[in-house]
């Protein structure tokens, strides 16, 4: 059972420099953070093999949250080849992430 890598300044770039990866940044004290917690993890089951699923928290986090330009949480980011391709801010559908997933696989 595949689950979500938890992202740091050590493996963010080998991570994230090959093939396709979501990366949600989040806080613990974040609502709509949580609220879609249990889709990440899905996610992460379902594309297992084929996109990376992601996750940076900002409070432990705060260099990459600045690099990034973080402003409110969640905020999610894909990436291809090392490159952002997408971006979302704030909570939202299993089925929005799973249509920007497969857009870019």
């Amino acid at each position: 059972m595949a689950s979500y890598i938890e992202l740091n300044q050590t493996n963010i770039q080998e991570t994230i420099n090959e093939g396709v990866a979501l990366v949600d940044f989040w806080a613990p004290w974040c609502g709509p953070c949580r609220m879609i917690a249990p889709v990440i993890e899905q996610l992460a089951q379902e594309f297992e093999g084929k996109a990376k699923i992601c996750k940076i928290n900002t409070e432990e986090e705060q260099e990459l949250t600045q690099q990034y330009q973080i402003r409110s949480i969640p905020t999610i980011l894909f990436f291809k080849n090392g490159e952002i391709v997408d971006q979302l801010i704030g909570a939202t559908t299993k089925a929005i992430l799973e249509e920007k997933l497969n857009k870019y696989l």
